[in-house]
This record gives structure tokens, sequence and C-alpha cells, in this order.
């Protein structure tokens, strides 16, 4: 759908966050006589009337009857294509769109590397950008990592590396080169179904000319087998991690001991990078060495230094159980106090109570909303090192002081999202690093989003 479509229509506006607000402005540039309709919160109400104040509003949650009365409704990526209100006014012919989907009707002949992944996908996409740039490249950084497609909807880019979450891959358009660092079980509220996440996932394939996919991935590589221009990452044949490098082939082209960025799936990242540079017809071995300049993102097994004896590791960003076992994995040989737990979404915690039976860390300190679940499932499997379980993470850093030895690492690599007590996972992290004794509110976001 393009803006030109929308002339003479009933138009609203689903969603007042950052993508929201980016809709509106975008809309007013380019349909300036449109009337438009903002469906939002209550608490909205007065900041979207200060935004614009020609904006109809209208407070609360939808139901199918106020979305039945719109021709077209322009989503917020948070908001479930699968909720019931909105399906029964798709039945009776709303359509719906989004930010990202406008951003592509418009940009068809785009240079577009579209970026997904459980994990790895924000870091993949900013060293890609970081790398692009050091070719030369002008380079736009933007999408699910923190900058809306729209509000860079009239600048040009000679390459566009977007990342997109499973709630925006079946909105790309046509693109050049599709990339998923990795697939496991998350956003089952979204979705409603682990099966439905996966799908909504791999719709990314579809769209791709080519697909760069993480070969040691056995689920993620039998559902792209089919992609007529598959290529793999994470294989000796290419970009892989051995003997401490990042190779390609037998090559050694770049010290992972140099990557900032530390851990073994963030090396994996860089060869994600590298191998997208490389499939798009860019000199990836001239690049690799800006991988020594590229700066952890925030939040995502960021080391805030040392403080009262502990070193002290912000890996908020952690939202399912799997990304905190890699972020343990980076840590193994130190005396680890992990905090773990946050807002309940059912998943599944065994793979990483198995993990816990087999290579322990010092202590394990539950909290939050499903805190209590995975103290139980922690001590049915009489995992070594007795878990201890808080209701928030005021209770979970004093507990954590408590049980971890001097020189030890306190890290907060929760596995769950943070919505049971914080806006988010970045909040979270300031909140972290506040407790420890750092300046929360100077921890930066992240660099290099937008055109350079």
């Amino acid at each position: 759908m393009h803006f030109a479509g929308l002339a003479a229509r009933r138009v609203a506006i689903w969603g007042f966050g950052r993508e929201g607000r980016a809709v509106i402005a975008a809309l007013r540039a380019r349909q300036p006589q449109l009337a438009l309709t903002l469906l939002c919160s209550p608490a909205e109400v007065a900041a979207a009337r200060a935004f614009d104040a020609a904006l109809q509003v209208i407070a609360g949650e939808p139901d199918a009857a106020t979305l039945s009365q719109f021709d077209v409704v322009v989503k917020s990526p948070g908001i479930s294509a699968y909720t019931p209100a909105l399906l029964a006014a798709q039945a009776q012919g709303t359509q719906f769109t989004s930010g990202t989907a406008l951003w592509f009707a418009e940009h068809t002949q785009a240079r577009v590397i579209a970026v997904t992944g459980t994990k790895g996908k924000s870091t993949t996409s900013a060293m890609l950008a970081h790398l692009a740039r050091a070719l030369g490249v002008r380079t736009a950084l933007a999408g699910n990592i923190g900058l809306p497609l729209l509000e860079l909807l009239d600048q040009p880019a000679d390459l566009w590396v977007i990342e997109l979450s499973s709630f925006q891959t079946g909105e790309a358009g046509p693109l050049e080169l599709g990339v998923i660092t990795s697939l496991y079980e998350e956003h089952l509220d979204w979705h409603g179904s682990r099966e439905r996440y996966v799908s909504d996932k791999l719709k990314l394939a579809d769209v791709s000319q080519q697909l760069l996919v993480n070969a040691l991935q056995p689920v993620l590589l039998e559902r792209t087998q089919a992609h007529p221009r598959r290529r793999l990452f994470g294989q000796p044949e290419g970009w892989h991690v051995s003997g401490g490098f990042i190779r390609r082939g037998t090559q050694p082209v770049f010290p992972i001991a140099q990557l900032a960025a530390p851990g073994l799936h963030n090396a994996l990242n860089a060869c994600a990078a590298l191998a997208a540079l490389a499939d798009i017809g860019m000199d990836a071995l001239a690049a690799a060495p800006a991988l020594a300049s590229f700066r952890p993102l925030p939040h995502r097994l960021q080391p805030l230094g040392e403080h009262d004896g502990f070193h002290w590791i912000n890996d908020s960003i952690s939202t399912t159980p799997l990304a905190t076992l890699a972020a343990l994995e980076s840590l193994h040989g130190r005396a680890v106090t992990v905090l773990v737990g946050g807002h309940d979404r059912g998943l599944d915690w065994t793979p990483f109570v198995d993990a816990m039976r087999v290579v322990p860390p010092h202590a394990i300190v539950c909290m939050g909303a499903n805190g209590p679940r995975i103290e139980t499932a922690l001590r049915a499997a009489a995992v070594a090192c007795p878990p201890v379980c808080v209701g928030d993470l005021t209770s979970a850093i004093t507990a954590a002081r408590a049980c971890t030895p001097q020189g030890g690492v306190i890290l907060l690599s929760p596995g769950a999202p943070s919505f049971d007590q914080f806006k988010d996972y970045a909040e979270r992290g300031r909140r972290f690093a506040e407790l420890a004794g750092f300046d929360g509110a100077a921890m930066t976001g992240i660099g290099g989003l937008g055109i350079h």
C-alpha cells in the first residue's frame, strides 16, 4: 500500500509510540489534507493532542466495531496481528498496514539487507552498517533497532540495513538480501503459538532475493532449504569461528580476542555481517579490520565495570532462556551470579535447567513474575547451586551481593521480558546499573542509527 492510495480514505493510526508518531508525521507530509484518527491509551491523549492538534483521538483499547469504522488502520508493531478485534474488523473489510509496509512500498528500488532472528539481529545489523561505512558506503541503519523507517522516508542512502522483528517480517517488500541469525521460541503472547512465531519469522525468506542463514541451527536449515538462493554462515566452508579467529574457509581473517563485543555468539554475529557484505558483492575482507572499532550495543552483555569488588554485566536485552545460556557461556570459568526472571510468557525453561545441572554458575537469583516457577524447576532438578528467589530487581541485587565472592561477576541476563516491573529492557538495564553503583543516565543509546 502506497501513501497515494490513502487519499480520501478513512484512516486511523493505532499506537502512539515512536512508530505511531513517525506514521503521523509521514502522513501529514504526504497527505496533508487527510483526516487522521489516533487510537491510543488514555494516558497518551494529552501528549497526542500536543503532538498534532488536528488529530481525532479515541482513547482505550479499540473493539472490532471501532476498527471497522476505518478503511485503513496503520498499526504499531507491538499490537498483535492476531487480536480478535483486529481479525474481526479485517473480515469486515478494514485493511491493516504499518509504517514498515508503507516504507517498503515507497522504496522498491532501494538496496536493502534486512536482518531478523530471535537473538543477534540488533548486533548483526549494527555491525553490518559499521562495516559497510568502513568501505565508504553511505548506509542507513534503521527499523526495529530503534529508528522507525518512516523517520528517514525521504532521505537517500546507497545501502539500507534494516532490522526487522518477528512482528515486522511479514510487512517487508521485495529486498536484495535477508539474514536470519537464529530461531528460538519467543513472543508467544503476540504470535499465539511457537509454529506461528516460526512461520511469521520466516516470511522474510519469501521476499528475499538471496537468503543468508545460520548453519548451526538445524530447524532454520530445514525450514529454509527450499529457498533457491540460500547461503550459510557458521560452517567451515564459509565465514565461521575456529581456533580463536573469524575465518573465511581456512583463511584467518580477524582474531576474536579483538572484538569488543564478548562471547562466541557475537563472533558469529560478525560472521553473519561479513558474509552479508560478501553476498551483495562488497569487499568483506577489506571491511573486516573495522570490527576492532565496533562499539558493543547497550544492554547486550554490556560490561559496566567494577564496583564494590564485583564485576557487573548488563544483559537486560536477554528475553529468552537460551539467550541467558549464551551469556553464561561467554563467561565460562568465572564466578558468576546470574539474575534471571521477569514477565512470564510461558516459555519452556527446561533447556536452561538442564544446562544448569551440567555447568552451574556460582549462584542463581530468580526474580519477578516467573521467578518462583524457575526456582521450582531448578530445585526439582537438584541443581548444584541452590537458587535464591526474590520479588524484584532491587532484592535480587541485594541477594547477589551477599552470595558472590569478591572479584566475581554479577550478571543481569533475565531470559524474560521486563514488563512485569519495567517499561522495557532498557529501563531495566539502567536500573540495574544504578543499583550496582553506576550512572544509569549515562548509558547511551545505540550508536550509528540513521544515515552515515
